[in-house]
């Protein structure tokens, strides 16, 4: 292994709360790409989302929670403390210039990938990263098609996970169990913190 390439992965994402299928994401990132390192970035002002998220201390410490036992994950704050808007091909500069000689893995899940043609600067990622979607066994085929030639795509395998960030604020905001969708170590800081409740 002597010269050999470190392998970095990026998984962003608001977290808002981090569930069970992200947590399948970055584990199967972490084994399918044999990656030395994955950086976890919750994100911090989202130009793409409607609707604010969640304060970041909070999205930070479920984030902690919930990769806090995955082998290798590191949960990295700095979009969190970047003022301004939260652009992915910022971050992969970042990176890039902190460890020039890794090679570095953008993850994603399939709605991601799909929307990648309207992120900023685009076409610059691919030659900073191997773009690497999520694949569940019912995947819409028009993922992979919907990107461009150019920016080239590698499959993560994954089992059916339907859980969303959405499903669990809506329980939450209903009275309803998420002991199913997210750690068991989330759940209780939601819990605590009295998270998704109705105004």
């Amino acid at each position: 292994m002597t010269g050999a390439l470190k392998r970095v992965g990026m998984f962003g994402g608001a977290f808002d709360p981090p569930h069970v299928a992200h947590v399948a994401l970055a584990r199967a990132a972490v084994d399918q790409l044999k990656l030395d390192e994955l950086r976890i970035f919750p994100t911090g002002d989202a130009w793409h989302r409607a609707q604010a998220p969640s304060p970041a201390e909070h999205r930070l410490a479920m984030a902690r929670i919930a990769f806090g036992d995955l082998p290798h994950a590191v949960v990295d704050d700095r979009e969190l403390r970047r003022p301004g808007p939260t652009y992915t091909i910022d971050t992969l500069r970042e990176l890039k210039a902190e460890q020039p000689r890794a090679e570095l893995f953008l993850i994603m899940g399939e709605d991601q990938a799909v929307a990648l043609t309207r992120w900023r600067e685009w076409q610059a990622i691919p030659a900073l990263a191997t773009i690497c979607m999520a694949a569940r066994a019912s995947a819409s085929a028009d993922a992979p098609r919907a990107l461009p030639a150019e920016a080239g795509l590698k499959l993560l395998r994954l089992p059916d996970m339907p859980e969303s960030a959405t499903e669990v604020r809506e329980r939450v905001a209903a009275h309803e169990g998420i002991d199913h969708l997210v750690p068991p170590g989330v759940a209780r800081y939601i819990d605590r913190h009295s998270l998704y409740q109705p105004a």
